[in-house]
Order: structure tokens, then C-alpha cells, then sequence
């Protein structure tokens, strides 16, 4: 095409206005979006340089954490499950992971691409991971890390990190205790500090409700001493925090260049946070959960698995029988501008993810769900 061809060829850019009510991204509050339309600055402008710092505090609040290795990496929540994993394992170490859904996959398989081995506890889709399976694997140790999803996105299910935290601590033999917490951060209490957790690392575009692009992540004491002293390099140049926490700290020295917009927005969006307070925005999560539930079941439908570990912004809802679950999610999007996830793997099919993350946990969006699938049901 000509370089000369006028730009209105290629349209107007008006993305729709959608109720992001899927397993993420969540809707962004209007205070982040124009957080993220203010003036750049450089990379190590000192008004940047301030944000950084301030950036990282309030992350360490929201981890629950003193660990000086806390900051927002560049790149989406995966970013930040590889960081976890490429910065503390080197070839020939060995890894326990607990695989319960699509995540616990996912670690698995960059274990495995770091030149490790890797020994699974295998639990059914939609079912937390039990403390006792933990237990019963680290007789196979000893093991370099230990790996749990906290909140299983592709499922819905919670699982109790606090008591493997326990069981890691005891039985472990030092072993690192890496989370996941994607989806759970500013949705359901995380507690790292207090749950023995040495590596942990979410996304931006959950309960937090900044775009996607920014994956928070925090490493304790002792992970940055093993970051300190490997005998290899780190397989990502990208992710390799020997170098990237030097610009996260006094040094400031350059590694890449931060999204610099990204981290307006995080921050506003952590303000949000704290103005709410994090225990009320727990319980907004799970007082909004609960009230679409007792909607759903109103219209016949239930939740899959156990109510006691399922969460509250990721509700899984299995499909009846007889209804095509891709084509409800069709019509929601084209005629009611409602965005709801479909199953994935194994639950492909049998599930829709319906999604209360952060600032779409509001109770008209509940309301507004719960009419619009009584419709879709009706027809």
C-alpha cells in the first residue's frame, strides 16, 4: 500500500464499551485510564525514578511483604511466572509443582525448558490442590522449589497456600516456595510474608484492574541470595533480575526501557486500593460473588466444584445440558456488550468463567449478568 494512502482508510479507532466480566482483563476505572495519558517522562527522569519507589512500596502492601526484591516487571502476568522460575533454577535442579489447571501446566513446562526436572502432583480440574499431596510428593525431594497456583483461573478453584506454606516449611528441606497469584491479588487475602511464600507474582489486569501489560512479582531474602549466587547465567536476558533489580534499586542502572505510561497506571490503580482498604475490597469481592450466585441459581445454574474453595472473582458455572455455552457467550458480547470466558482444556465446553475482578465487581454488573443470561436461558 502507498505510504501516501490517507489514514481514514483505515477507519476510525472506537473500540467498543464492554462489561469485561471473563477471567480478565477486568474494566478499567476512569482515574487509571487517565493515570495512563499523562505526559512520559524518561526512564530515569527523577520524577520517574520517585514513582518507581513509591510504586514498590505500595506493592510490598499489597504482597503483604518486606522483601526488598519487590517491583512490577515489564511484560503481562506469564512475564512474571517466568521470572519466578528462569531466576531461581538452573539446569539439573528439581522442581515439585501441583497442577490443578491450565497454570499449574504452564509451570511445569518452563521448568522443564530450564533444563530441570520436574515431578507433579496431579489434581482433578476444579478441585484445589491438597496440603496432604504436598506432603506426600516431597518424600520424592529433595527439590530446588516448590510450586502452587493460589488462585486457578482456568477452574475457579482456591487452594490453601497458607497450609502448604506450612508443609513446605517443615518437609521442604529448604526447598523455595513459589505462588501464583494472578488472579488472586487485591481479590481474596495473600498473605507472603506470613505464609512462608519466597517468590510470588500476579498481573496487573485482575483484581487490580490496570490494563494488562505490568506483572507484579516479590522475592524474599533468601530467593535473591540464590538470584546472587548461581553458577549460570539466567536464560532470559529480558527477565534476568541480577540486572533489573539494579534499576529497581539505588544503582538505577539502565536495563531496559520501563513502560514508563504502565506504571501511571499502576500506581493509581494501587491508590485505589489502599483508599478502599484491602479488607473491604476483599469483602466486596466476596459479598458481590455471593449475590451472583444466588442469581445464577435462581435461573438453574451452579457453580462447579466445592463452594468452600471457589472463588470469589472467578466464578466457574457449568453449562446445562442442551444449551451451546459458545453461542450464550456470542450473543452476551453482540447484544448485551457483556464479555464472559469459555472452559478451557478438559472443561472446554462444560463451563462458562464469569469474572468479578476489581473494578467490574460492582453490584449493576451483577444484576445486569444475571438478567441478560435469564434471557439467553429463556430463549
Amino acid at each position: 500500500m502507498p505510504e501516501s494512502t490517507p489514514t481514514s482508510d483505515y477507519g476510525t479507532l472506537r473500540p467498543p464499551t464492554r462489561v469485561l466480566m471473563g477471567p480478565g482483563p477486568s474494566d478499567t476505572p476512569p482515574r487509571v485510564l487517565a493515570a495512563l495519558g499523562l505526559p512520559t517522562v524518561g526512564h530515569l527522569d527523577p520524577a520517574y525514578l520517585e514513582l518507581m519507589n513509591q510504586t514498590a512500596e505500595m506493592l510490598r502492601r499489597l504482597f503483604r511483604t518486606q522483601n526488598r526484591l519487590t517491583m512490577p516487571m515489564s511484560g503481562t502476568g506469564s512475564a512474571g511466572m517466568e521470572a519466578a522460575f528462569v531466576n531461581v533454577l538452573e539446569p539439573g535442579d528439581r522442581a515439585l509443582v501441583a497442577i490443578n489447571g491450565v497454570f499449574g501446566t504452564r509451570m511445569k513446562d518452563i521448568v522443564e525448558r530450564c533444563g530441570c526436572e520436574c515431578v507433579t502432583v496431579d489434581v482433578e480440574w476444579g478441585q484445589p490442590v491438597p496440603p496432604d499431596a504436598i506432603q506426600k510428593a516431597l518424600s520424592q525431594g529433595p527439590f530446588k522449589v516448590v510450586a502452587v497456583v493460589h488462585a486457578e483461573t482456568s477452574t475457579g478453584a482456591r487452594s490453601d497456600v497458607e497450609a502448604i506454606g506450612r508443609v513446605v516449611k517443615e518437609l521442604g528441606a529448604g526447598a523455595l516456595f513459589i505462588v501464583d497469584v494472578v488472579t488472586s491479588l487485591g481479590g481474596i487475602p495473600v498473605e507472603v510474608d506470613a505464609w512462608g511464600i519466597d517468590v510470588c507474582y500476579s498481573g496487573t489486569q485482575k483484581c487490580l484492574s490496570c490494563p494488562p501489560g505490568l506483572s507484579p512479582v516479590t522475592f524474599s531474602d533468601r530467593a535473591a541470595e540464590i538470584i546472587a549466587t548461581r553458577k549460570t547465567k539466567v536464560q532470559s536476558w529480558y527477565l534476568d533480575l541480577s540486572m533489573i533489580q539494579q534499576y529497581w534499586g539505588e544503582e538505577r542502572t539502565y536495563h531496559h526501557t520501563a513502560p514508563i505510561n504502565m506504571t501511571y497506571g499502576l500506581n493509581e490503580a494501587l491508590r485505589l486500593v489502599f483508599e478502599e482498604g484491602l479488607e473491604n475490597r476483599w469483602e466486596r469481592h466476596r459479598r458481590l460473588s455471593e449475590k451472583l450466585r444466588q442469581g445464577l441459581a435462581e435461573i438453574g445454574l451452579s457453580l462447579l466444584g466445592d463452594p468452600e474453595y471457589s472463588l470469589p472473582m472467578l466464578n466457574a458455572i457449568v453449562v446445562p445440558n442442551g444449551v451451546d455455552e459458545a453461542d450464550v457467550r456470542k450473543r452476551l458480547l453482540n447484544e448485551y456488550n457483556i464479555e464472559i470466558g469459555a472452559g478451557l482444556g478438559p472443561l472446554k465446553g462444560k463451563i462458562w468463567r464469569i469474572g468479578l475482578m476489581g473494578h467490574t465487581a460492582r453490584e449493576q454488573n451483577v444484576v445486569y449478568l444475571v438478567a441478560a443470561l435469564r434471557e439467553m436461558l429463556r430463549r
